[in-house]
């Protein structure tokens, strides 16, 4: 089974993270069948926007957990290394408008994903969960300066050390999504990719420069000291207590 799915859509393509057994959640196989999927679409002259969303009622709940069960035997700064850093830095340098259509849970990794898109339309019943601290990590996949970068940095320090949700209101409130929809979700995600598709691509491409050497310079390095800090915390008894509780659906004890 396709871990992502393609689906032209007049002038834009719609990329849906298709685990949904799995709450959608990212493994390498999906996450180098998106980064493809990405560079198909940046590569394609018919594609002029990129929707990105999950498939059923689940944006991503991130990381596969299962897949990094062992966590004392894996360096996360070489999985990082591998999967989220340069799938973020893809988003960010694509010339293409890139919407990150949320229409449910978005947690962990996923976040640092939906951030690093260019806009981000929620379903009214999407919620966001940092979710690192939860299995005792540090924030990766960007999330340590795009969350604070769209709500400051108070509120993201506030919602990664309680691991609470932010709903899609809270989000709209906060500039971290820029509309929310429910019953007309997906005609507001399309209407919004045929207006970008429409639009000056070339001319949008070059303002995401501006946007990146303004705002985001240092996501390079922020992405690889994120790493260096999760191959801390991934070592840490902290890390093996959070995995352990997770797999066994009991609140850790740290």
């Amino acid at each position: 089974m396709k871990t992502i799915l393609v689906m032209p859509e007049a002038g834009s393509v719609i990329l849906t993270l298709n685990r949904p057994d799995r709450a959608n959640s990212f493994n390498f196989e999906m996450v180098n069948e998106l980064r493809a999927a990405l560079a198909d679409a940046e590569e394609n002259p018919q594609v002029r926007c990129v929707v990105l969303t999950g498939a059923g009622d689940v944006f991503s709940a991130g990381q596969d957990i299962s897949e990094m069960k062992r966590g004392d035997v894996v360096s996360y700064r070489e999985h990082l290394e591998k999967t989220y850093n340069p799938l973020v830095l893809q988003i960010r340098s694509m010339g293409k408008p890139v919407i990150a259509a949320v229409n449910g849970p978005c947690a962990g990794a996923a976040v640092g994903v939906a951030l690093a898109c260019d806009l981000r339309v929620a379903k009214s019943s999407a919620y966001f969960v940092v979710g690192f601290s939860g299995i005792g990590l540090a924030p990766d996949s960007g999330v340590s300066l795009l969350l604070p970068a769209y709500i400051g940095l108070g509120r993201a320090q506030e919602y990664f050390y309680s691991n609470n949700p932010i709903t899609a209101e809270q989000a709209l409130a906060w500039g971290m999504v820029n509309q929310v929809a429910d019953a007309d979700f997906n005609q507001l995600v399309m209407k919004i990719a045929g207006g970008l598709a429409a639009g000056p691509t070339g001319a949008f491409a070059l303002g995401k420069k501006a946007f990146n050497r303004a705002v985001l310079p240092n996501l390079k390095e922020a992405l690889n000291y994120e790493g260096i800090l999760q191959d801390e915390a991934g070592k840490s008894a902290e890390h093996r207590e959070g995995v352990a509780a997770f797999l066994e659906k009991r609140t850790p004890k740290f």
